[in-house]
């Protein structure tokens, strides 16, 4: 049976938008498919799946907890982030921008504690807050930036494993192999070989991250 997980659009309305490839909707929600075990944009120009056969989910990280990987088709780690989803989610929204634009959970010695003082409460209310309207810890929702930003660098340039590991701030190359491929289900090379051929290099992309939609 097909699920939605704390959102503020409805289960009809997802699946509308989903069958319909409504461009409008793209980042405010993530498909998963129980029979591929993949999630996907809203975009997504797979076949769409039945909608028995779906669930859908307020964030990648969600998604990815709940134990689907990531389409390689429509590449969730590009979907746009909903600005009209901030509203009264300020907060949560300012911590979002601190874990994918700044790393603010990558660099040494960084905790979910040190990242809630930053924003003037505890710990554990932030951690209710992302469990809230993200369905996923704050821990989580930097691991999946992390596996984003090696993503966009896998496809769009031609940077050795090893750089793309230190540039998505994973600690250490084996770290980067072992998350990426659990969460895609194959290592990074193997992802590289079936890509297009990269049109350009880029030497990092701080300001290139998707932050997650905020539900309403």
């Amino acid at each position: 049976m097909s699920i939605i997980v704390s959102m503020s659009l409805d289960l009809a309305e997802c699946d509308r938008a989903r069958l319909a490839r409504d461009p409008s909707y793209d980042g405010r929600f993530y498909t998963g498919v129980h029979t591929t075990g993949i999630y996907c944009r809203p975009v997504c120009p797979v076949r769409p799946a039945r909608s028995a056969n779906v669930s859908f989910f307020p964030s990648a990280a969600a998604a990815e907890a709940a134990g689907f990987r990531p389409c390689l088709r429509c590449r969730p780690e590009t979907a746009p982030f909903c600005s009209a989803w901030i509203g009264s989610k300020a907060t949560v929204e300012r911590a979002l921008r601190l874990i994918v634009e700044d790393g603010a959970l990558d660099v040494e010695g960084a905790t979910v504690e040190r990242l809630a003082a930053r924003l003037g409460m505890g710990a554990r209310q932030l951690t209710r807050l992302f469990a809230r309207y993200l369905q996923a810890s704050p821990s989580k929702v930097a691991r999946t930036a992390r596996v984003q930003r090696a993503k966009r660098l896998i496809d769009e340039t031609s940077l050795p494993m090893t750089e793309i590991a230190m540039q998505a701030r994973f600690g250490s190359l084996r770290r980067f192999n072992s998350v990426f491929a659990e969460v895609y289900g194959r290592p990074p090379t193997e992802i590289r070989r079936t890509r297009r051929p990269a049109t350009k290099e880029v030497k990092t992309i701080e300001s290139a991250g998707n932050v997650e939609s905020l539900p309403l």
